[in-house]
């Protein structure tokens, strides 16, 4: 439990600093656009996935050390699908350009999956 509470206390830093920078490019340099997301949902998202893979992260690497880094490749996986499922209401959606929505949810997607695997790493390497 203490490896996730330590994540949770850069993590949650890490994910408001995200929110509050994408927002003001958002509503600074976007102003006309309609996003078919809101940034809060995008990262609820992502906070959310990123937690659960983690503590699932924790639960294998408590009961099977070896397995850890095949579990956070797996566990990747998931999420890529999981941001496909995410995504299918606006690929199916009648918009003129969906490249700033598709931007705006990989971007942050990108840096929790590198946030994610900075943790991941280290909890391989304190076998």
């Amino acid at each position: 439990m203490h490896q996730f509470y330590k994540f949770l206390k850069l993590i949650i830093p890490f994910s408001i600093v995200l929110f509050f920078i994408q927002y003001y490019i958002v509503e600074s340099f976007f102003k006309n656009s309609i996003f078919f997301y809101s940034t809060l949902s995008i990262y609820v998202f992502h906070l959310v996935i990123t937690l659960c893979s983690y503590g699932f992260l924790i639960f294998v690497n408590k009961t099977f050390p070896d397995k850890t880094g095949f579990a956070f490749m797996g566990f990747s996986l998931i999420k890529m699908m999981a941001a496909i499922v995410f995504l299918i209401p606006l690929l199916q959606s009648d918009l003129k350009s969906q490249v700033p929505d598709v931007s705006a949810f990989f971007i942050p997607y990108f840096l929790f999956l590198f946030f994610e695997t900075l943790f991941a790493i280290r909890l391989i390497n304190n076998q």
